[in-house]
């Protein structure tokens, strides 16, 4: 059964709120990277790109993440070359925080280069960490059942999320 825990509206206000968050958290910077885990992280990061232009000079390069989430341990892939994003300030983006696996092995591939700012993004953090990782900025946080989970659709034409048993 599909439980409609964010409408396409709720998600474009959570974008705009977390927008304004990252804005005013880099407030001196000129530049931002953000770096979408591939695929809904990226899209999510895509959202973010646009409203933060919308509201601010700052400039904004995207980066696409690919993290194996079946073997994670295998080397973590981006769009970017590392020295593209050294010394810049960096916001890791994904849409649902789950164990915090993916999050936490895209964390470590970033702390190999130097970075002015690391903060985290996501759309659903769901409460159930394996992992001691956080969300610096999150959209709805949500008490979930271990066998529940979060899924979100950004697509094109239609935007949401959803719980599932």
């Amino acid at each position: 059964m599909k439980n409609i825990i964010l409408t396409q509206q709720e998600i474009d206000h959570k974008t705009k709120r977390i927008a304004y968050q990252i804005y005013e958290t880099f407030p001196d910077d000129t530049e931002i990277v953000l770096a979408g885990i591939a695929l809904n992280g990226y899209l999510f990061a895509q959202k973010l790109a646009t409203e933060i232009e919308k509201i601010s000079d700052i400039k904004v390069t995207l980066c696409e993440v690919k993290i194996n989430k079946s073997q994670p341990l295998e080397p973590v892939e981006t769009s970017l070359k590392a020295e593209e994003y050294a010394n810049k300030s960096l916001v890791l983006v994904d849409d649902v925080l789950n164990s915090g696996t993916t999050l936490i092995y895209g964390v470590k591939h970033f702390l190999d280069v130097p970075l002015k700012k690391f903060k985290t993004a996501v759309l659903v953090d769901r409460n159930h960490k394996q992992y001691p990782v956080k969300a610096d900025f999150k959209g709805l946080s949500l008490s979930t059942s271990l066998r529940e989970s979060v899924q979100v659709v950004l697509g094109e034409k239609e935007q949401y999320a959803f719980l599932e048993d």
